[in-house]
């Protein structure tokens, strides 16, 4: 071997020693599997109105922008460095090799994106903890855009039958599917259950009777807009999936969530536009929002406020 190249080959292995080092401070020995560094320090409290940007499982820190961010590394098979931002703050994934320095340089590479999303699920967690409902009586649940107040009233349970009556009383109950409904002095909602009943029953109640009531009105909804559409819905049924409102396929079928009866009627006729529209055009192309646009000419404020209030349910 040449001098040159011998030469070479010292200065990698003292590279590789020198990132062994590194890793034997601040990482968990070689294996495997996917592991988690060691925890940082006790956190420190955020500014004052500020969010607090720390993972619980925090293993590191970064300065972005004027900003702490304490975030949970983990050490992965993989090649690139990947970012995952959820409830709990930032993880980094990153291999066992790639040395700390380029991760750190990575993650403020990509400072602008981590503050603008850790910023967003701060605002979408703080917004649903205020939206948690406690199920007892007198509680308030949403309801084509109002309020309902749950009243629950032992003497409306059906003998022998052993089942929770749920009966609604509105000020108005012909103006249901009214967008001026949302202007009524009383719904209250009367669920035949005792005063002192458990939470969960409490709610399976009311979620079941929420869930007939979107079978109904989705089921009216979709008949006036698949006349205007000119097209043919085979299938109708309710969904609970975790990402999206509605979803159609190209055989007719149409499925929509049933927390869309907690929304205005506005939006409930866009999301059941939006789905009849792609039985006319599977694809998001111009043509398709020129169709949406020709039922509900305000689909785009329509569809701002309903992404708005993503944080009720995902």
């Amino acid at each position: 071997m040449s001098a040159a190249g011998l030469a070479a080959g010292v200065r990698r292995g003292l590279r590789r020693i020198a990132d062994g080092l590194q890793r034997g401070l601040f990482d968990p020995p070689d294996d495997d599997v996917d592991r988690v560094d060691r925890p940082a320090a006790p956190a420190r409290p955020a500014p004052v109105g500020e969010p607090d940007l720390r993972h619980p499982q925090a293993s590191r820190e970064a300065l972005l922008d004027g900003r702490r961010v304490a975030f949970r590394l983990v050490r992965v098979r993989r090649r690139s460095i990947g970012f995952v931002i959820d409830a709990h703050g930032l993880t980094v994934r990153a291999a066992a090799r790639v040395p700390l320095r380029e991760i750190d340089a990575a993650v403020h590479a990509k400072r602008r994106w981590i503050l603008a999303r850790l910023a967003e699920q701060h605002e979408r967690s703080a917004r649903a903890a205020a939206a948690r409902i406690v199920w007892r009586d007198g509680a308030e649940v949403d309801y084509l855009g109002g309020k309902l107040s749950v009243v629950l009233d032992p003497t409306r349970a059906l003998a022998g039958a052993g089942e929770e009556v749920v009966a609604l009383r509105m000020a108005d109950p012909l103006g249901l599917l009214d967008p001026a409904a949302e202007s009524m002095r009383e719904r209250r909602l009367s669920v035949g259950l005792p005063r002192d009943a458990a939470p969960e029953r409490i709610r399976d109640a009311v979620q079941s009777w929420l869930q007939r009531e979107a079978s109904r009105v989705f089921a009216e909804r979709v008949a006036v807009y698949a006349e205007r559409l000119g097209v043919q819905v085979r299938r109708l049924s309710l969904s609970s999936a975790a990402t999206r409102w509605g979803s159609a396929t190209s055989s007719g079928a149409v499925r929509l969530h049933w927390r869309l009866i907690e929304h205005p009627l506005a939006t409930i006729d866009y999301v059941v536009a939006h789905e009849l529209a792609h039985l006319r055009e599977m694809n998001h192309s111009p043509r398709f929002w020129r169709i949406v646009e020709s039922v509900v000419p305000d689909y785009r404020e329509v569809r701002r406020r309903l992404r708005s209030a993503e944080h009720l349910w995902m």
